[in-house]
């Protein structure tokens, strides 16, 4: 339990940075950033579900980075305080995986 807790904190603090880095990507504060990455991680996980494995970013393809840019940009859709353009969604998603090379999200 207390590793999910300490990978969505980490996974907000990247939100943040990323929102700091990316022109087209805002997120209001720390919680909001706790949200979106608990949001993120949602959506993740169904569209996972239901398109396989293989769809995930994780599967390392071009198919898996634009469903991260996808999930991203329905997270600013769907979150107040979350503002994502489309171009946004493509250059936050891009960072958080090269982020994510340095800094894994997720236990592997």
């Amino acid at each position: 339990m207390l590793g999910a807790v300490v990978r969505f904190v980490v996974s907000a603090l990247v939100l943040l940075a990323v929102a700091w880095l990316v022109p087209g990507f805002s997120i209001a504060g720390f919680w909001t950033a706790l949200w979106a990455a608990l949001a993120i991680a949602a959506i993740g996980w169904l569209v996972e579900r239901v398109f396989g494995r293989a769809i995930s970013p994780q599967g390392r393809g071009i198919v898996g980075f634009l469903v991260a840019a996808a999930v991203i940009y329905l997270v600013g859709v769907l979150m107040p305080g979350v503002t994502v353009t489309i171009v946004g969604a493509l250059i936050a998603a891009f960072v958080i995986g090269l982020i994510d090379a340095f800094v894994p999200t997720e236990l592997r």
